[in-house]
Parts: structure tokens; sequence; C-alpha cells
């Protein structure tokens, strides 16, 4: 009877833990899409309202950014009405970080519409997503571009 239970509680828990895990990446796709939702429409109070209070963004050209008002300025200044970014479908992986949040890993395409709409390769993303009592904050960037 004990193996019984023991064997069913080890299925259940394998349960458990793919309806949370198809949770959570649900949740970050949501996320990601409402970040680069705001980012492709210049909506720099949503944007704003996303990013940690403590981000950190390394991107494989700009460097590191710690200022999350100074990023915010570089995106309008830059970004707002130049540039957008697409998805690539079905890139998106996503982890739990037990205690914090989640790992987001995927591919993405910007396009430069300054440049007749050019479309580069897709580059790497991975965002440290934080669990915070006022919802998902990205709190670490890492943009890699190949």
């Amino acid at each position: 009877m004990k193996l019984l239970f023991t064997g069913a509680a080890l299925l259940l828990g394998n349960a458990f833990f793919c309806f949370a895990q198809d949770d959570l990446t649900e949740a970050i796709k949501a996320m990601d899409q409402k970040y680069f939702e705001a980012y492709n429409n210049c909506d720099m109070e949503t944007q704003a309202d996303i990013y940690d209070e403590d981000l950190e963004f390394y991107h494989d050209s700009g460097g590191l950014s710690t200022d999350k008002e100074a990023l915010l300025q570089s995106i309008k200044d830059n970004i707002c009405g130049k540039v957008s970014r697409e998805l690539v479908e079905g890139s998106i992986q996503v982890s739990p970080v037990p205690g914090f949040g989640a790992v987001e890993i995927g591919k993405h395409i910007f396009i430069n519409h300054m440049e007749g709409d050019s479309r580069p390769a897709p580059s790497t993303f991975v965002v440290v997503w934080k669990d915070t009592p006022n919802g998902w904050k990205i709190h670490r960037v890492i943009s890699l571009h190949e």
C-alpha cells in the first residue's frame, strides 16, 4: 500500500510540475508580448513599469546599462518609430528559477524602418524575469547579435 501511495504521489507531482511549467511558460510569453508591444508602439510608460528598478542590460555591442531611466531615454531617442521587433515563432524557452522568477531564452529580429525595413538575421536574447508582488519585472537582459 505504501508503494502504491508513493507511486501515485510521484505521478501527481510530475503532473503538477508539467502544469506549473506550462503556466509559467505562458505567463512569460504573455509578458514578452506585452513588453514588445509597448516597445514597438513607443509606450514608454508600460516599458518603464515592466523594467525592474535593479535592471542590468548586457548588450554585445552597446555594453552594460544599469540606469533604467537612461535606457528608457535611449529607447525613446533611438528606437521609437525607427525600429520594431518580431519574435521568431516557437523560439521561446522558459525555465523556472525557484524562489525568484524565470529565465526566458529566444530569438528575435529587429527591423530597421530607417533602412528600408531591413531584416537582419535573428539574434538571441536571454531575459531574467523577477516575480514581484507588483507582477513580473525584467531584471536582467542579455542581448546578442549574431
